[in-house]
């Protein structure tokens, strides 16, 4: 494939846009090479700027869940942008989209819409801490929450030693309130919460993790850490930014059966547009500015074209749940080809898998955490990116996120995929 034309547009945009980019993966530093800059998109297909079509595993990291330009979002968008675009003002749209996300949802009563998934869960964290009274909370090292400063975390050097900025500009007096734990370690997590007894005011997780590759949490963990937090008084909080209405109509709480105190959501939420949202039990959600006194607001949240978009896309997904197992369906067949082609190529593999996220790690032994994701031999994954760019495949660029497939990915698209696999430079 040639990719001329987006060459020549990174290189305009690293004058006025740092990195040439708006978000870092973007910029292909995991994998080499220049980004591939997107024209336009439907269904399960991109089109670059150089004419070339591409099978999307992206899905824009996960919100498109029909695929792209599904017709009664655009058509939703159409017709409330005639009306004007932003007011500042309430919509009857805003109640009608919240009605819906809390019947699908099991466990909340309220939602409050904001514009990112980095602002549901700084909200939610916020909210958490006005709830408790209290200020520590923990999360697990390779789960990624947005670029809020209280997430921009890494490891300590024990078990119970605070976490460290590890990027400028996040000072250690943030830091000092963020302990870090490892996912799938409940014995880790206890010895934090025993450490700390009496001043953690949340536990904040992706269910099913999506940033450091797909990881599943084993049944003991998350039940585990229900149990763990409704006897100390912590409120367990949900990452749903990517699991939210995707792996099934009430999100990873359904999937899993746990319900959580407090649940975040973006992505499929939006439609494709620019949505956050953090949900919970009336009880909790009182404590919210104007009802209550932690603070939260935002110009645009509740912004009419993205509700628009919303309700389109969740009025699709509630209206016809068989989405959600036609959409596991296809991606354990996608499983199962790359494995049998990996398998038959002697080519030492992890693939894990939950409802409609994958990740392929090139490995030995299971990968329930980052340590272990992280042992993935990332020189393969580079090779395998762009041999599969080369036969018409756009995977995640970044051997540490999920692929996201959506239902316009028909199993043609899927024997290609495998057999450009079958076929890919390692």
């Amino acid at each position: 494939m040639i990719y001329q034309r987006s060459s020549a547009l990174f290189a305009e945009a690293k004058k006025y846009i740092p990195g040439g980019v708006n978000s870092p993966v973007r910029a292909f530093k995991a994998v080499g090479g220049e980004p591939i800059f997107v024209k336009r998109a439907k269904g399960a297909y991109l089109y670059d700027e150089d004419g070339n079509q591409l099978i999307d595993f992206i899905s824009s990291w996960g919100p498109l869940i029909l695929g792209h330009a599904y017709e009664p979002v655009i058509n939703a968008v159409i017709e409330k942008a005639r009306k004007g675009t932003s007011f500042g003002m309430p919509t009857e749209i805003e109640t009608q989209l919240a009605r819906l996300a809390v019947s699908m949802v099991p466990n909340i009563d309220k939602i409050r819409f904001v514009n990112s998934g980095t602002e549901a869960c700084m909200s939610a964290v916020r909210l958490a801490r006005g709830y408790t009274g209290k200020d520590k909370i923990i999360k697990f090292a390779g789960c990624y929450h947005g670029h809020s400063d209280a997430f921009l975390i890494q490891a300590g050097s024990g078990a119970v030693t605070f976490g460290s900025p590890n990027s400028p500009g996040v000072t250690q007096g943030t830091a000092k309130d963020t302990l870090l734990a490892d996912y799938n370690d409940m014995d880790g997590v206890k010895t934090l919460v025993q450490a700390n007894s009496g001043e953690i005011a949340a536990i904040i997780l992706e269910p099913v993790a999506g940033n450091m590759g797909c990881i599943v949490p084993s049944e003991q963990f998350v039940h585990g850490l229900r149990e763990l937090c409704s006897q100390e008084g912590i409120l367990l909080l949900f990452d749903e930014v990517m699991t939210g209405f995707r792996l099934a109509k009430g999100g990873a709480q359904e999937a899993l059966g746990v319900d959580a105190d407090i649940v975040m959501f973006g992505k499929v939420i939006g439609g494709g547009l620019p949505v956050g949202a953090f949900a919970a039990k009336a009880e909790i959600m009182a404590h919210l500015a104007p009802e209550g006194p932690v603070y939260q607001a935002g110009t645009l949240s509740g912004n009419p074209l993205a509700m628009s978009a919303g309700l389109a896309m969740l009025t699709e997904l509630n209206t016809n749940p068989e989405v959600f197992s036609s959409l596991d369906n296809k991606t354990k067949y996608l499983h199962e080809g790359i494995t049998t082609v990996l398998e038959e190529r002697g080519i030492a593999h992890q693939i894990n898998r939950f409802g409609s996220m994958l990740s392929v790690h090139f490995c030995e032994g299971p990968v329930v955490d980052f340590a272990s994701s992280a042992h993935g031999n990332n020189d393969r994954f580079k090779k395998y990116f762009h041999g599969m760019l080369k036969r018409g495949i756009y995977l995640p660029p970044s051997a540490f996120e999920s692929y996201f497939l959506n239902d316009a990915l028909s199993y043609s698209d899927l024997d290609k995929t495998i057999e450009a696999t079958r076929h890919c430079e390692f």
